[in-house]
């Protein structure tokens, strides 16, 4: 088993930052990629960013330049810092991460979710 346990979310006015944390345990070999998805109310599950454990980076379109995806391979975390945030933020953050166990099986693991609330 892999689990995810995300911290940070919280309520911030907007203009405001918030860093989001994700941290990935279990029966880990390896992980390819780290990520963060949003979910806001009666919407569908989007991507924000990804990043690969060479450092490779992909973000929606709507965060860029306003959000930073980064990665301690050594302690299997994954940080979001949000930065300009808008209401349109607002939503459920997800993390998410797939890689290799050490049974030699492969993982797909989602965090339990964090709420994030950018009031206008």
């Amino acid at each position: 088993q892999v689990q995810l346990v995300e911290s940070g979310g919280g309520l911030v006015q907007a203009g405001g930052s918030l860093r989001l944390s994700c941290a990935a345990s279990g029966s880990i070999f390896s992980i390819n990629a780290m990520g963060w998805y949003r979910q806001a109310p009666g919407k569908q599950r989007e991507l924000v960013a990804t990043i690969t454990s060479g450092g490779s980076t992909n973000y929606a379109d709507s965060v860029k330049g306003r959000f930073t995806i980064s990665r301690d391979n050594t302690k299997n975390t994954v940080y979001l810092q949000m930065n300009s945030l808008k209401p349109e933020d607002t939503a459920v953050y997800y993390c998410n991460a797939y890689g290799t166990k050490t049974n030699g099986g492969r993982f797909i693991s989602w965090g339990q979710g964090t709420q994030v609330t950018v009031s206008s």
